[in-house]
């Protein structure tokens, strides 16, 4: 297990999951994306969250399938438990193969 000071690389375990999550609604210029990246380090979680032209937030996030699946349920709650800025209005969900060499995770 890692400690607070190492690294993630879930993406280099055996076993490891991705997702790629489309968020739609209001979660541009909310802090949405800085709120993903939280969520997901205190899940274990590597990926990123970006911002798109469309107005959506793409959020990649590789590790442990229920830690996925707990941080989709986090985007996806209405109201939020867990102090989400924005508006979520749906959420569509991608799912493959974890690619090695992933660390940390970042807003884009």
């Amino acid at each position: 297990m890692n400690t607070p000071d190492e690294p993630s690389t879930t993406g280099d375990q055996a076993g490891a999951s991705r997702a790629t999550l489309f968020v739609r609604g209001r979660v541009q210029g909310v802090g949405f994306r800085w709120w993903t990246r939280s969520r997901a380090l205190e899940l274990g979680l590597v990926g990123h969250a970006r911002n798109m032209r469309d107005g959506r937030v793409e959020v990649v996030a590789q590790g442990d399938r229920d830690a996925i699946d707990r941080l989709e349920e986090l985007l996806r709650e209405d109201p939020s438990t867990a102090g989400r800025p924005g508006e979520v209005e749906t959420v569509v969900r991608q799912d493959g193969d974890a690619r090695p060499g992933v660390e940390g995770f970042v807003e884009r």
